[in-house]
């Protein structure tokens, strides 16, 4: 299946679950003749960083997340 036919949350949560296969059960591992390396756990971290930040951007708010405003009258 393609990207364009899982919604931005689905991906998002085909990320995190990938991150935590690699937390658990690590980067690779080899049984025999046969080995299997997972995605890389730092790109894995960098797309969920991406679409945690394009799902807040759909959500259309007037501040960004994580954005905090202070206002000094000059007291």
């Amino acid at each position: 299946m393609s990207n364009s036919t899982y919604t931005k949350q689905d991906q998002l949560n085909e990320v995190n679950k990938a991150i935590q296969a690699v937390l658990v059960g690590g980067q690779s591992y080899k049984i025999g003749s046969r080995s299997l390396t997972r995605a890389d756990l730092k790109m894995l971290r960098a797309m969920q960083s991406d679409l945690i930040a394009q799902i807040a951007a759909e959500k259309n708010s007037t501040l960004m997340d994580d954005t905090y405003v202070a206002v000094f009258d000059g007291r």
